[in-house]
């Protein structure tokens, strides 16, 4: 071998061995604590903060529930999220994980902004607000369920009739973007009609605005139609699965035989268990222009339900600055204690001054709606659908039953 290249060898190998004798003398710096000095006090500012608060108002303000519901919420989730304490430090307790991610929803503030308040590193809330998402999800499915039996169904329809005076709906429908930050390497897969990255939110809605199903996650690039049929609701309707009631006429002496079906927008094709208003700009006091009014009317449960999530849960009112598949969880959770909220009778929490309200059919927009903004669940693109011509028949029937025995005084005023 050359001899240039063994004394080059040797020089390296001389050299590494200097490299490692100096690196054994160098002795490790010991590390001075386990926890950061602003963290140090969590016990009296972060675990101790629900009891701070004056009174049943403030914890209102704070969690958007009340303290019993809030004791109540934990008691569903201790098992999910509970942790244990080591001999280096003390668990976060499941109050001080449920109380944190209740503000996150209720503010939307980055996890930077809430480590100050709670005394717990973002990298920690980073892990807990996920975490306590999912339980929220699994302990309250109860509250979000699409009805099984063709009495649940026929419940929700004589409801709707009953409020609404929209004979055979079985619920309202619609789909909004939940605008993100831009994801980590998300190319454009995200980005909406208005080139801005989000996730698409979907959802059924009763005649009391609660939602009966919610489907989250899809792109931001697909339209309502599109958002529907991706969905498991979808799939058992065509399937005809969900124990929805036989079609049957409205009344005597009338001979169709209507469908019960689901209240939409235009982005949405008029099929046998879908009802979309007329195209177009009917004429006025058309029966057209009036059954369009009678449907926006019903239809306005589902628009007061994402108006509302959005007034109690601030989260949405800027980009959520997570991921998609976190700012998912966010959402589905935000949903559930929503429906948690509405179903308890102890809080007076959402007012009836939040709502859409009527005053011998002239609308009193409600409160939600006075500081709604382009970032809140922006609507969906629609596309042109094809219907059929048996859905377009039993629109026009329940178009003429609006204008003959089926009308109500008022709506030729605001039709």
């Amino acid at each position: 071998m050359d001899s240039r290249v063994l004394s080059a060898a040797a020089i390296f190998l001389a050299a590494y061995c200097l490299k490692k004798r100096k690196q054994s003398r160098i002795k490790k710096k010991p590390r001075r604590f386990w926890i950061r000095k602003i963290f140090e006090r969590r016990h009296q500012y972060g675990n101790r903060l629900l009891g701070d608060l004056e009174n049943d108002e403030t914890v209102h303000n704070f969690t958007r529930m009340s303290v019993q519901e809030f004791e109540n919420l934990c008691s569903l989730l201790s098992d999910k999220i509970k942790k244990f304490d080591t001999k280096y430090r003390e668990a976060i307790t499941v109050n001080e994980r449920v109380l944190i991610t209740l503000r996150f929803l209720a503010t939307g503030d980055s996890y930077s902004s809430l480590q100050y308040l709670f005394r717990v590193s973002k990298q920690s809330i980073s892990r807990i607000v996920p975490e306590v998402c999912d339980a929220i999800i699994e302990a309250l499915s109860d509250y979000v369920k699409i009805p099984s039996t063709e009495e649940e169904w026929l419940a929700i329809s004589k409801e709707f009739e009953n409020k609404w005076n929209f004979p055979h709906a079985i619920g309202a429908m619609d789909g909004k973007h939940v605008m993100l930050q831009a994801p980590i390497n998300r190319g454009t897969d995200y980005d909406n009609n208005k080139e801005v990255p989000s996730i698409v939110l979907f959802g059924l809605v009763d005649a009391s605005y609660n939602f009966l199903y919610v489907n989250v996650g899809s792109k931001g690039q697909i339209s309502d139609g599109g958002v529907f049929k991706n969905t498991t609701l979808y799939k058992k309707l065509e399937k005809k699965e969900l124990n929805v009631p036989k079609e049957k006429i409205l009344e005597i002496p009338y001979v169709t035989k209507v469908p019960y079906f689901i209240l939409s927008d235009k982005a949405f094709a008029l099929n046998e268990y879908t009802m979309k208003p007329f195209e177009g700009n009917p004429e006025n006091g058309s029966k057209e222009r009036i059954f369009n009014y009678r449907l926006s009317r019903a239809r306005r449960v589902v628009e007061n339900a994402f108006g509302i999530l959005s007034a109690i849960f601030r989260v949405f009112r800027k980009p959520i600055l997570l991921e998609p598949n976190k700012a998912t969880k966010v959402v589905l959770a935000a949903v559930y204690l929503y429906n948690y909220i509405r179903k308890n009778t102890s809080t007076n929490l959402i007012s009836p001054e939040l709502f859409d309200r009527e005053l011998d059919g002239a609308l009193i927009p409600g409160q939600w709606r006075n500081d709604i903004n382009e970032v809140t669940f922006a609507p969906i693109a629609a596309f042109p659908r094809r219907s059929s011509n048996n859905a377009k028949e039993i629109r026009l029937h329940l178009a003429e039953h609006f204008i003959t025995n089926g009308s109500i005084p008022f709506q030729n005023h605001y039709a």
